[in-house]
């Protein structure tokens, strides 16, 4: 299959990482930012009733908001970390991190991407719908959570021998 190639002013790391490589990826400040909007969302709902009050309880929509921002500042940091890996933001420590990380499965003769007991055409789709869902989230949330070897980078650059990318 095809990898786009989409041009960025950082390193491409991955076109397609795995979910829990970009959340164990995720720096602090995408931590301030899920915070933030966790609390923006039931404090806008406060001050949005302080400027104009219902006769309705106010606790059960900021429990509401508080989930709904929870959510979606979880949804924001994931994409903030993406566009890291796609290099379209700097990424200077996730490309050490990176680089260290797969080059250690490379001396080990492990896949660098893991290993997936799905047959090639189910990894073929799951790429084709994972690939740069974070800019989608507005519509639908969706997260690679397959293995498969589509992820837009030269194996070479992490010591991989050209016969063992083969197969």
């Amino acid at each position: 299959m095809p990898d786009n190639v989409v041009d960025s002013p950082y390193p491409l790391l991955d076109a397609d990482p795995h979910f829990s490589r970009v959340v164990r990826y995720m720096r602090p400040s995408d931590y301030a930012v899920w915070a933030g909007a966790t609390a923006a969302f039931p404090s806008a709902l406060y001050f949005w009733e302080m400027a104009d009050p219902t006769k309705s309880r106010l606790r059960p929509a900021l429990r509401l908001g508080g989930v709904f921002g929870f959510l979606g500042g979880f949804l924001l940091a994931y994409q903030r970390s993406s566009f890291r890996f796609w290099g379209w933001s700097e990424n200077k420590r996730e490309e050490e991190r990176d680089f260290a990380e797969l080059s250690q499965l490379a001396r080990e003769g492990k896949p660098l991407y893991g290993e997936s007991p799905q047959p090639q055409w189910v990894q073929n789709a799951a790429f084709s719908n994972s690939a740069f869902s974070q800019l989608k989230f507005s519509v639908f949330p969706m997260f690679n959570f397959v293995n498969h070897p589509h992820h837009g980078t030269d194996p070479a650059k992490y010591g991989v021998k050209p016969a063992e990318t083969i197969e």
